[in-house]
């Protein structure tokens, strides 16, 4: 599948094209169904979008938000990307949004992946909006090479909710959504910077085994056009 580029002069720049474009549509959703849904990801990168959508004009009490992975950490640690959602986009009148953990004081990663997927299930499907990261590996969510539980979640086949994964180099247990739960966004968005991360982005669109850069999974086979959101 043939992914849109679009390219930016900078990261400010990026993050108010991005923040338009995600802001449209889930205006569009709350209109045609009343209520709207955006999964997120964590990390450095979209802190500047976080804040320029949580400037937006939107019915944020009828939008739901969520995160596509997270750390098995407690939500007021600087690893958790609850925090970083909370602290940066979960502000002002985008307070109102309703909002989706992932993580649950639970004792083990898998019975907070039992009861999130629960909870989530509420969401309904697709996702209005997913946002994507990537890492330097070409790990997307937690998908990582190596992963633990990989060909389980980036299997179409398995069935959309949260799953955890371990792996070498990603600290906590993590917990994803599945690739089936993000794959058919009705706004699949890639969200990378530097010129590095495009370095990254054109291995992974070279041939090559998904199990080695997972990325690649949502460049061929998601069912949505994927968006590539780029500035350097």
């Amino acid at each position: 599948m043939t992914a849109a580029m679009h390219v930016f002069d900078n990261g400010a720049a990026l993050a108010e094209g991005l923040a338009e474009a995600v802001a449209s549509a889930l205006s569009a959703a709350v209109a045609a169904r009343g209520t709207a849904s955006i999964a997120v990801s964590g990390g450095s990168t979209p802190k500047a979008f976080f804040k320029a959508l949580s400037g937006k004009a939107l019915d944020w009490p009828n939008v739901t938000v969520t995160l596509v992975d997270e750390r098995f950490v407690a939500p007021d640690s600087d690893r958790s990307n609850e925090k970083l959602v909370k602290d940066n986009l979960l502000i002002e009148t985008a307070a109102s949004a309703i909002f989706q953990p992932l993580f649950y004081p639970t004792a083990t990663a898998e019975e907070a992946a039992a009861t999130v997927s629960k909870q989530t299930a509420a969401i309904g499907c697709p996702f209005d909006v997913v946002i994507l990261g990537m890492g330097g590996d070409g790990h997307t969510a937690s998908f990582f090479p190596g992963g633990s539980r990989l060909a389980e979640a980036l299997d179409l086949a398995t069935p959309r909710g949260v799953m955890t994964m371990e792996a070498e180099g990603a600290g906590e247990p993590r917990l994803t959504f599945t690739f089936s739960s993000l794959q058919d966004a009705r706004l699949l968005v890639l969200h990378i910077e530097g010129a590095a991360k495009k370095d990254v982005l054109a291995k992974a669109e070279a041939p090559g085994d998904e199990a080695e850069m997972p990325i690649r999974a949502i460049l061929r086979r998601a069912a949505s056009p994927l968006q590539i959101y780029w500035a350097p």
